[in-house]
């Protein structure tokens, strides 16, 4: 009878009928709205985890400014243990280190593949400065290629001069700076600021403008690719040791099925959202060789003040992404 009531339960594991561990319940803040692709494949990567822990651990998904009022205290609520996971934009902690700017240097990495390689090439770096802070990298998802927005139409950089743009990082700031724009940090949502005249353009991708209905206060949207910034999905490594062997693991591999999944969201969204915008009457355009042009100019100053900034590491970036 002992035999058998082993075998059973040997059974039962292998079918997932028994939870492993103690059920252990996770707060996740979500940097944006539900409506975003970013936040559909962290609400998957939630139900995932729940499925194939048989409810061991169970991660309650916050989208944005649910849990923590302001989206870049994101990473910080979990390196002080608040919560346990959370969502943040890579560019907002550029200030902290370069390395965080890499996926935003214009004209470096414009396409998915060429993304992915850059990805590939900063990851140690990223995952080591995580690690200092007391951090688990999950998974990194890109947004869709930045585009320009504007009330009015611009056929030059020259046209930025003086109007004022919306920047959400470090790097946009400068960008803003650079091009003779007024740069304003604003986060969403953003129709009041561009009613009133508070920002009249901003650089982001199509899906952002798509969920701030970006049509009810913007004409233009130029799709220069200029980069593709990453939002980074970050667990505290003490709550993640107090899981027991099998629920890490069962973590770890649902975070890499939710990177494969985010990057091709990310592409789909792209795709529909250029046609959304397209038919809320946005005028959806290729920029003029002198826009792309200005913004090459500004990227190459943009790209030799990082390097300066980065140093070896930032050279040892560059260096494996320009080799692969």
């Amino acid at each position: 009878m002992r035999n058998i009531t082993i075998t059973l339960v040997a059974l039962a594991f292998m079918l997932g009928a028994v939870k492993t561990g103690n059920t252990a319940d996770w707060d996740l803040a979500a940097a944006y709205a539900d409506s975003l692709f970013h936040t559909k494949n962290i609400k998957l990567f939630a139900e995932d985890v729940k499925k194939a822990s048989n409810g061991s651990l169970n991660i309650k998904v916050h989208p944005g400014g649910a849990l923590i009022k302001k989206n870049k205290d994101n990473r910080n609520a979990v390196r002080s243990n608040q919560i346990q996971a959370a969502e943040f934009l890579g560019a907002w902690l550029s200030n902290e280190e370069q390395i965080w700017a890499v996926d935003t240097l214009p004209f470096t990495a414009t396409s998915y593949e060429a993304a992915m390689k850059l990805w590939q090439a900063s990851k140690p770096a990223i995952e080591k400065a995580l690690d200092k802070q007391g951090l688990k990298l999950l998974f990194a998802v890109p947004w869709p290629p930045q585009g320009l927005y504007s009330v009015k139409e611009i056929k030059s950089i020259d046209n930025l001069k003086g109007m004022k743009f919306r920047t959400y990082s470090p790097f946009t700031s400068r960008f803003a700076m650079l091009a003779g724009a007024a740069g304003t940090e604003i986060q969403p949502p953003l129709a009041t600021a561009f009613q009133t005249g508070r920002v009249e353009a901003m650089i982001t991708s199509s899906s952002f403008g798509v969920a701030n209905k970006a049509w009810d206060y913007l004409e233009y949207f130029y799709d220069v690719q200029a980069w593709l910034p990453k939002n980074f999905i970050v667990v505290s490594k003490r709550a993640l040791a107090k899981l027991d062997d099998a629920t890490q693991k069962v973590v770890l591999e649902a975070a890499a099925t939710a990177e494969t999944r985010g990057w091709q969201m990310s592409a789909d969204s792209n795709s529909a959202a250029k046609k959304a915008l397209a038919d809320n009457n946005m005028q959806v355009v290729a920029p003029s060789p002198e826009l792309v042009d200005g913004f090459k100019t500004i990227g190459k100053t943009m790209g030799d003040e990082w390097a300066e900034k980065a140093g070896s590491a930032g050279k040892a970036i560059l260096d494996s992404y320009t080799s692969m």
